[in-house]
């Protein structure tokens, strides 16, 4: 038997990337899979379709998260579609580097709205669907351990990321609700090349900083996620996964 067979997962931002990774790794374990958009419904659909490709069971649900309404939506489609919310990734995320004389009100709270906001109120109309042996994992990033230059407003959002997790690993620990960050380094996804970050000057930096050597693939990320999704991590919770080649 697969490691997630008969339990329903929530990956938000799951059209490309990372949360594209996670979902199929956790369709491929068993879990039937809500992926989650924005704005990229062909992405998400064709997500879909590889899932039920190999076999596995999915659903493509627009939403932004960092709206109350949307947020709720997405969790009653996932007990709609498939009965029951056993696992929450909330992975949706926005980011833009730049130095502190480039802050703006309207970049604060884009990031902030869907990297914080978005991460409480999937969680907050997720958690009365939750059995115990849930599991909620948030994708924070290792910039809140290494904090690089031109990032404070990004850096801030995963930050509060972290300690949300650690609050709500207590809060809800006496339900047998764990709570979980994966905090990834630099991985090579569709969103960081658009960017500008691979082959930049930035990863050239970087490069050299990360002991195992080289950027991070989804690939990377996925097994990590399938894991604290499983019941092999039954005993943890509030805990940040630095999944970056041992930057930190």
């Amino acid at each position: 038997m697969s490691k997630l067979t008969g339990k329903v997962a929530l990956v938000t931002g799951a059209s490309k990337g990372i949360g594209a990774g996670i979902a199929k790794a956790l369709a491929a374990e068993g879990a039937a899979v809500v992926v989650n958009y924005a704005s990229s419904k062909a992405g998400a659909e064709k997500v879909v379709a590889e899932i039920e490709k190999a076999g596995g069971r999915a659903v493509a649900v627009g939403g932004d998260v960092s709206k109350s309404a949307d947020a709720q939506g997405l969790v009653e489609a996932a007990v709609k579609q498939f009965g029951r919310l056993d696992i929450v990734v909330n992975n949706s995320g926005v980011y833009e580097f730049g130095p502190i004389e480039a802050v703006t009100e309207e970049k604060y709270r884009w990031m902030f709205d869907i990297n914080v906001l978005g991460t409480l109120l999937v969680t907050k109309f997720a958690v009365p669907h939750l059995k115990e042996g849930g599991s909620i994992i948030n994708v924070g990033s290792v910039v809140s351990r290494i904090t690089p230059p031109a990032s404070a407003i990004y850096t801030a959002t995963k930050a509060a990321v972290d300690g949300i997790t650690g609050v709500l690993a207590r809060e809800l620990g006496p339900r047998k609700i764990r709570v979980n960050t994966i905090n990834p380094g630099m991985i090579e996804t569709e969103g960081s090349v658009s960017a500008g970050f691979i082959g930049s000057d930035f990863e050239k930096a970087l490069t050299p900083q990360v002991p195992l050597g080289r950027v991070g693939q989804v690939s990377d990320i996925a097994p990590v996620a399938v894991f604290l999704a499983s019941d092999a991590s039954g005993w943890v919770t509030g805990e940040q996964f630095l999944v970056g080649g041992g930057l930190r």
